[in-house]
C-alpha cells in the first residue's frame, strides 16, 4: 500500500497573527530608525526626484482602491519606503488584501518615484533645467582651468588628482575650498568644505595667504561680495592617520555636516597615506576590498548630497608600459602611475595629474620669462572629456593657468 503523501503544516491562527504584529513592528521600527531627507538624489530646486519615499504620505491622494486606502492606514503604513520595503506576501498579510490589490498598489506607488520611466534623447534636451544638477560644476577660481574641465569639478562623483611631490597638489585643494563658498553665479556652490589630513598638517598659514589674496585671484567677482564672505569659517579640517579613524570620520562626522548643509565639497589629502602602512604585499585582496568599500561610501555621499569628493592622491614608478597603460597613462607619462592600483581607478569618475615642466638654464645676464615654476594640469580620463592639458603656475594669490600662445 502506497505511503499517503505527508500533510502542509497548518499554521494556527495564533501563529499568523503573530507573524502579522511582526512584520508590523518592522515597519515600525524601520521607520524609527530611517532617515528622512527633502529631496532623493539631492537638496533644493535641482533635485532630480520629487521627495515622496521617506516623507508621510496622504493615501487618499493616489489613484488607489478606497479598500487599499483603508488598509494602508489600519496598517499604519506611512511612506512609500515602506511599501516597497515589504514583499508581496507580507503585504497581503498585513493589510488583508488579495494579491490583485496588492500588485495594483505596488505599482502605483512605484509610479510617484519617477514619473517618467523612459525619456528620449529629445526630451532630456528640452528639458534642460530639470537635469540641470548633472551639469552643474565646481569651478577652479581660473577661466583656464575651468576650461579645460568644461565649467569645473562635477558635483557627483569622485575626482582625483595625483601627481608628483610639490607639483601643486594641495594648492588646487586649497583654492577649491575657497571656490566652493562663492554664489552660484561666480561658479561656487554658497557652501563650506571638509579638509580631510591623513599624515601632514594642515597649511593654514598657506590658506591665510590665500584668503587675504582672492581680491587678486578673482577679479571677475565684485569686492564687495568678497568682503563678505567668511572663507576661514567654512572649512572643516579633520584628521585621520589610520583606516579606522578614517572611516569614523566620513561615515560619521561628515555625515553630520553634509546632512546639515553646511559643506558642499570634501578633500582627502591623500588617499594613498591610509593605505601605505596599513597593508603588505601579501594583503592585496584584504586591501582592495577596503578600498571598494571606502569608495562605495564615498560614491553614497557624493550622489546622496551632490557633493564633489577630491582624492589627491601620490605617484609611484611604473614599472613597464602595460602598468601605465592600465592605470590610463600615455608614454609620455609611464615613468609614473597614480597609487592604489586599478581597484582605486574603477571607483572614480575623473582623473587628473599634475606634474612640474622642466625649465631650460637661463643664459648668464639673461632673464627668465617665467618667474613661476610651470606645471601641467592634465586629464587622464572622464566620461564627458578628452584626454587633454593645460599649464598653470602656483603664485602668491593661488593657481592659475596659462594661456597657450
Amino acid at each position: 500500500m502506497a505511503a499517503a503523501a505527508p500533510r502542509a503544516p497548518r499554521v494556527s491562527v495564533r501563529a499568523a497573527f503573530c507573524r502579522i504584529r511582526a512584520t508590523a513592528a518592522v515597519v515600525k521600527a524601520a521607520r524609527a530608525t530611517e532617515p528622512r531627507f527633502t529631496a532623493l538624489g539631492g537638496y533644493g530646486p535641482d533635485a532630480l526626484f520629487t521627495p515622496v519615499p521617506y516623507q508621510d504620505m496622504d493615501w487618499d491622494q493616489f489613484d488607489l482602491n478606497p479598500k487599499v486606502v483603508a488598509a494602508l492606514k489600519k496598517a499604519d503604513i506611512k511612506s512609500v519606503k515602506e511599501v516597497l520595503n515589504l514583499s508581496g506576501a507580507d503585504l497581503q498579510r498585513l493589510m488583508k488584501l488579495s494579491s490583485a490589490d496588492v500588485e495594483c498598489l505596488l505599482k502605483t506607488v512605484s509610479r510617484t518615484l519617477r514619473k517618467n520611466c523612459m525619456l528620449t534623447a529629445l526630451q532630456l534636451y528640452q528639458d534642460k533645467n530639470c537635469f540641470s544638477s548633472q551639469c552643474q560644476k565646481l569651478s577652479l577660481g581660473c577661466s583656464v582651468l575651468d576650461d579645460l574641465l568644461k565649467g569645473g569639478i562635477p558635483l557627483v562623483g569622485i575626482t582625483e588628482l595625483a601627481g608628483e611631490s610639490s607639483a601643486g597638489k594641495t594648492q588646487i585643494g586649497l583654492q577649491l575650498c575657497l571656490c566652493v563658498q562663492y554664489p552660484y553665479r561666480y561658479g561656487g556652490l554658497e557652501s563650506g568644505a571638509v579638509y580631510i589630513c591623513t599624515e601632514d598638517a594642515f597649511p593654514s598659514k598657506r590658506l591665510q595667504q590665500l584668503i587675504a589674496q582672492q581680491h587678486k585671484l578673482r577679479a571677475d567677482v565684485p569686492p564687495e561680495i568678497i568682503q563678505q564672505i567668511r572663507f576661514g569659517n567654512s572649512i572643516f579640517v579633520e584628521h585621520a592617520a589610520d583606516l579606522d579613524t578614517f572611516h569614523n570620520c566620513i561615515t560619521k562626522r561628515l555625515s553630520v555636516l553634509l546632512t546639515r548643509g553646511m559643506v558642499r565639497l570634501v578633500v582627502i589629502d591623500s588617499i594613498a597615506a591610509l593605505f601605505r602602512c596599513e597593508f603588505g604585499a601579501s594583503d592585496s585582496v584584504l586591501k582592495a576590498r577596503y578600498l571598494q568599500t571606502f569608495g562605495a561610501q564615498l560614491h553614497g555621499l557624493s550622489t546622496r548630497f551632490r557633493t564633489p569628493i577630491m582624492c589627491i592622491n601620490q605617484v609611484t614608478d611604473a614599472v613597464s608600459e602595460p602598468e601605465a597603460a592600465q592605470c590610463g597613462l600615455s608614454t609620455a607619462d609611464s615613468r609614473v602611475s597614480p597609487a592604489l592600483g586599478i581597484t582605486w581607478a574603477n571607483q572614480l569618475l575623473m582623473r587628473l595629474m599634475v606634474s612640474r615642466v622642466p625649465q631650460p638654464e637661463p643664459a648668464p645676464g639673461a632673464v627668465s620669462h617665467h618667474p613661476a615654476s610651470v606645471r601641467t594640469l592634465r586629464v587622464v580620463f572622464a566620461p564627458h572629456l578628452p584626454p587633454s592639458f593645460c599649464c598653470f603656475t602656483v603664485r602668491l594669490e593661488g593657481v592659475k593657468g596659462m594661456n597657450r600662445g
